[in-house]
């Protein structure tokens, strides 16, 4: 079955860099483009990133751009977030999903894992 696993969260500084990753199993990887997203408390899933399976291309929300890096490696079916000069309002729980046509849609998601920016 397709599962999805994060990893690579916890407590980072205003500031500060987290890299978060992936592991897809249970389905071709390189076969499918994958977004991350994120939802804050009270809040609703905003959707931060996203890549074409082949990695060709990678687009951001404007909340993240020109801070969030997105990459993958097919051979290792891992799908990365690399998070730079964090921010109090990027605290929020963060999963990845497998993207069935806008990089917004998804038909599996992994549970998530915590984001938490902080003094």
């Amino acid at each position: 079955q397709v599962q999805l696993v994060e990893s690579g969260g916890g407590l980072a500084q205003p500031g500060g860099s987290l890299n978060l990753s992936c592991v897809a199993s249970g389905f071709n990887f390189p076969s499918w483009a994958m977004s991350w997203a994120r939802q804050a408390p009270g809040k609703e899933v905003e959707w931060v990133s996203g890549i074409y399976n082949d990695g060709s291309g990678q687009f951001y929300a404007r909340s993240v751009k020109g801070r969030f890096i997105i990459s993958r490696d097919n051979a290792k079916k891992t799908l990365f977030l690399q998070m730079n000069n964090l921010k109090p309002e990027d605290t929020a729980i963060y999963f990845c999903s497998r993207v069935t046509g806008a990089f917004s849609e998804y038909d599996y998601r992994g549970p998530g894992i915590q984001v938490t920016v902080s003094l």
